[in-house]
């Protein structure tokens, strides 16, 4: 009898001990709460809880990366998209996470939903193509001012990918390959013009100097000779027969 007595006060020693001892990492804190009623945060590090009467939360402040589940959204023009995204946030007040929010987590979750959803449906889909940074950050702005309350920092938000319909894929190909081909055209017209303008200033040049016309010509003939060709066609211009021809008529 009497060595049970003994016995039963260790145990409830350890059992009290149990209750009160809490150890925290680092990044951890924990929110306590005496008969209900918020006390305070601590950690980390050992703690000590008074048994039976105070409870603690622990909260982790370390930056969470959340899925955004894909959305199906139809944007201001009227395209019907899929987009989907990441989140990232931290914990920067433990209490609020607590006492204001039943869940932070489910709550930030929905909440990025929605605003995904609202901020790309305001935009048209080349904005959505080709500003997707200003649209993250849209995004982060909104978050970060809706989830304050909550004890919340939004550090940044972005979009991984934007599925388009088939269709639509189609016709942008049909687009993008159209305004190639204008390119290709306006580089062509624009190389013909310069090319014009050239000969056009060469022209008069010769037309002043007629004898650049056969040095030209002679630098033809150099040209062709270079070559090993078996047959050779030597063009004579007609400027070099007009001496003949007046020789003939004056006879």
């Amino acid at each position: 009898m009497y060595l049970m007595f003994p016995t039963v006060i260790v145990f409830f020693v350890l059992v009290i001990l149990a209750n009160s001892l809490r150890i925290l990492r680092e990044y951890e804190r924990g929110v306590v709460f005496r008969l209900g009623r918020y006390v305070g945060n601590r950690g980390p590090g050992l703690i000590i809880l008074v048994p039976f009467i105070e409870k603690m939360v622990k909260v982790s402040l370390r930056t969470v990366t959340m899925d955004v589940p894909p959305q199906d959204v139809i944007t201001r023009d009227n395209v019907s998209v899929r987009v989907n995204a990441v989140l990232y946030f931290r914990v920067v007040e433990p209490e609020r996470s607590i006492i204001d929010v039943e869940d932070f987590y489910f709550a930030t979750s929905q909440l990025a939903q929605t605003t995904l959803r609202s901020v790309v449906g305001q935009a048209e889909l080349d904005e959505l193509l080709s500003e997707r940074d200003k649209l993250n950050a849209q995004v982060q702005a909104i978050l970060d001012e809706a989830t304050d309350p909550w004890g919340i920092k939004v550090v940044t938000v972005e979009m991984k990918d934007v599925d388009l319909p088939m269709e639509m894929k189609r016709a942008m190909a049909k687009q993008a390959e159209a305004e190639r081909e204008r390119r290709a055209k306006v580089i062509h017209a624009e190389g013909e013009f310069q090319a014009s303008q050239r000969l056009s200033d060469a022209a008069a040049i010769i037309e002043d100097h007629p004898m650049a016309l056969q040095l030209r010509y002679l630098q033809a003939l150099v040209e062709v000779a270079s070559e090993n060709n078996s047959t050779t066609l030597f063009p004579i211009p007609i400027d070099l027969m007009q001496a003949f021809m007046d020789r003939n008529r004056d006879r």
